[in-house]
């Protein structure tokens, strides 16, 4: 092959390899789908739009992260080491310290657990050190038109995206999150941002990208409109008798049996639970061998944070972990 050849064939190459990374949504037919609906429903500008996708990037970095999410692929003793560290134990009391005149507040007005809104938060991005680096715009229009499995999800989130810009008067392209599109202390995505989100100190702006006293109001806004039931238990470790029956175990996150009901299959709760407490039976891969716990109504509603038991698991634990360390800064007061 000669120079010129060789030449001529790097050069389409690069030409090539830069179009693939270049790759934007102007022009895609599902895009200006979506354009139609939200000039039609939304009275946004075509052209404004269209100026926007030009600038959106396909990520095939948020397409294999979408496949391969931890509360999949890894079992529980490894999920759990992700999360409950005595770093993020630490910083959790550190952030209850620091904002403990919001936690109490939400406490009062929302009946949420401070110790659960500082878990979440910290589970979610380390009190705010990993909120996300992908831009919004970028995960929401790669999951809504080069995700077929959950594309029509994914387009509704980014319309909610493009609406919440819009209302809160931000840029589109500036706004970062996570691979999902979910953003802030909280991660919320988009739909919850709108539903959930509060101004908590009244400056005016609800703001959960960098305000923490609006992300621990929106945190327990979220737990108390989804059902969380102040002082009650949340999850109890399960104790069985020799002849328990296995096909009990809860198939999926709501609870489907009282403790009664499970007690009759040979499932006993460790620590004191309602008899009449609707539960779902949790069997966990731990560090030590299997486990088995009860999930009760608190659990559940963890769950409508993020849709597994793991998450949960972890969220409580660390919850009760950051509360023990708590207790003697508590105890001050």
């Amino acid at each position: 092959m000669n120079k010129r050849v060789v030449t001529f064939v790097a050069a389409v190459a690069l030409l090539f390899s830069a179009g693939v990374q270049a790759k934007n949504y102007l022009g895609n037919p599902q895009a200006e789908s979506f354009i139609g609906l939200m000039v039609e429903e939304h009275d946004f500008k075509a052209t404004e739009l269209r100026r926007l996708f030009a600038q959106a990037e396909f990520k095939q970095s948020i397409i294999d992260a979408m496949t391969r999410p931890a509360e999949k692929v890894k079992p529980w003793r490894d999920y759990r080491k992700i999360f409950y560290t005595s770093k993020r134990i630490d910083l959790g009391t550190k952030f209850w310290r620091e904002n403990s005149e919001a936690l109490m507040r939400a406490k009062e007005d929302y009946g949420v657990d401070p110790a659960m809104i500082v878990a979440i938060i910290g589970v979610e991005t380390y009190y705010g050190r990993n909120k996300g680096s992908f831009r919004v715009l970028d995960a929401l229009s790669t999951l809504a038109f080069d995700y077929p499995k959950r594309s029509r999800f994914f387009t509704k989130q980014l319309e909610h995206f493009l609406l919440l810009a819009r209302e809160q008067n931000q840029d589109p392209l500036a706004l970062k999150g996570s691979y999902a599109g979910a953003m802030g202390f909280g991660q919320f995505i988009p739909s919850s941002y709108r539903a959930y989100a509060v101004d908590y100190d009244n400056d005016g702006f609800a703001d959960i990208w960098n305000n923490t006293t609006d992300a621990i109001g929106s945190v327990a806004n979220y737990f108390a409109e989804h059902g969380w039931k102040d002082g009650e238990p949340v999850a109890t470790r399960v104790k069985l008798k020799p002849d328990y029956s296995p096909d009990v175990i809860t198939k999926g996150l709501k609870p489907d049996r009282t403790i009664l009901e499970f007690s009759e299959h040979g499932y006993f709760p460790v620590d004191f639970a309602s008899p009449d407490a609707m539960a779902s039976a949790i069997k966990l891969d731990g560090q030590n061998g299997v486990e088995f716990w009860f999930g009760l109504h608190n659990f559940y509603v963890i769950t409508r944070y993020n849709h597994s038991s793991m998450y949960a698991m972890a969220v409580y634990q660390v919850s009760q972990a950051i509360r023990e360390r708590m207790e003697p800064h508590l105890a001050e007061k």
